[in-house]
């Protein structure tokens, strides 16, 4: 009698009919209908089965389940840990974009869709370095390698830090 299922409706000569409510290694938690609550031994002769669920209650999540639910955070959320602003004085603002062809057409872009991309880019750099840092299968001489192409973009990126309200939020190369 040690593989009852949460939900399984059990009689004991003292307390009655009761359903299992928890399972633990070596005890069940029973709730009778005269008794309360009870711990018992999952090997106590006293029990007797009733009736056994079709299927077993769900008790929590499966670690698939969690990791799913923690990819959808991650990617909805891009890494992002706060919300980086753009200077006020770009707000509202478009970049013009003039072909040096003439009979070609100009093309405007918000400041404020082009800044978002830039904050995109750089927390995608960001969850790269981490990938990298944690990756199990490259040694420190891999991790140094690729971390210096990561310092060069951030480096190459250092333009665009006029267009971010605070400094702490800038881009940063290789001389951190």
């Amino acid at each position: 009698m040690n593989n009852l299922a949460v939900g399984t409706r059990v009689s004991h000569p003292v307390y009655g009919e009761g359903i299992i409510a928890r399972s633990h290694l070596t005890i069940y938690e029973i709730f009778f209908e005269r008794g309360g609550k009870s711990e018992m031994s999952k090997y106590n002769e006293d029990l007797e089965v009733l009736e056994t669920p079709e299927t077993e209650p769900r008790t929590g999540l499966s670690l698939d389940e969690i990791e799913e639910v923690m990819s959808f955070v991650l990617e909805k959320y891009q890494g992002i840990t706060h919300t980086v602003k753009i200077g006020e004085k770009w707000k509202d603002g478009v970049i013009e974009l003039k072909p040096g062809n003439p009979e070609l057409q100009a093309k405007e872009i918000p400041i404020d869709t082009f800044f978002h991309k830039i904050v995109m880019l750089r927390d995608r750099l960001r969850v790269l370095e981490q990938n990298i840092n944690s990756h199990p299968k490259l040694d420190d001489a891999d991790k140094v390698h690729l971390q210096q192409y990561i310092s060069r973009a951030y480096g190459s990126l250092t333009t665009f830090n006029v267009l971010f309200a605070d400094k702490q939020d800038y881009f940063k190369g290789q001389g951190k």
